[in-house]
């Protein structure tokens, strides 16, 4: 992998949208076009980038919107991580790593000229599979530590075995017995 350049994997044509574009739109194109990303462009200047993420976290945050009226550009991260194309896939792979990202869109002199995936990088280099597992349990173990904060924040919960279901984790009092997530969603 330490020869290999981004712009020796990376799609060169990645699906665009316009700022102005509707997340309705949005959604409809990433089903037609079977993708979870688009790219906000300006012509060749990337402005942004829009996930399934993002398009979900519309609909439960600005639920009163109709999607037909929110732009693509209005809910898209401001800072948005950027690789160029004479990048090693190392340093684009490490970038991902650190950053928690999936995606990388390519710019060389300010213009776009592709995006580099996770996908891209493991199906060429399928070895780094078993680092994308501990990549992914360090995810999870980083949102369980969230959510035991946000549980001790609100001092609703206990440390133990569920009354319920007998496993040991975060529990929560839900009449009257104290019981994991999982079985208060159930009860």
């Amino acid at each position: 992998m330490e020869n290999i350049l981004v712009s020796d994997l990376m799609t060169r044509e990645p699906i665009t949208t316009g700022p102005n574009t509707t997340l309705l739109e949005c959604a409809n194109k990433m089903v037609k076009k079977k993708t979870g990303s688009l790219l906000i462009v300006d012509g060749k200047r990337l402005l942004g980038i829009l996930s399934e993420y993002d398009i979900l976290w519309a609909l439960i945050k600005k639920s009163k919107e109709d999607l037909s009226q929110i732009k693509a550009i209005d809910i898209s991260p401001k800072k948005i991580a950027t690789i160029k194309p004479d990048a090693k896939l190392q340093e684009a792979w490490d970038k991902m790593k650190t950053l928690k990202f999936e995606r990388l869109p390519v710019i060389q002199e300010k213009e776009l000229v592709g995006l580099i995936t996770a996908r891209d990088i493991l199906n060429f280099n399928p070895n780094l599979y078993p680092e994308l597992d501990e990549f992914a349990q360090i995810r999870e173990e980083s949102r369980k530590l969230k959510a035991i904060k946000k549980a001790k924040e609100k001092k609703q919960f206990h440390e133990g075995i569920c009354e319920e279901c007998g496993n040991q984790g975060i529990l929560y009092r839900f009449n009257g017995q104290l019981v994991c997530e999982n079985c208060r969603d159930r009860i």
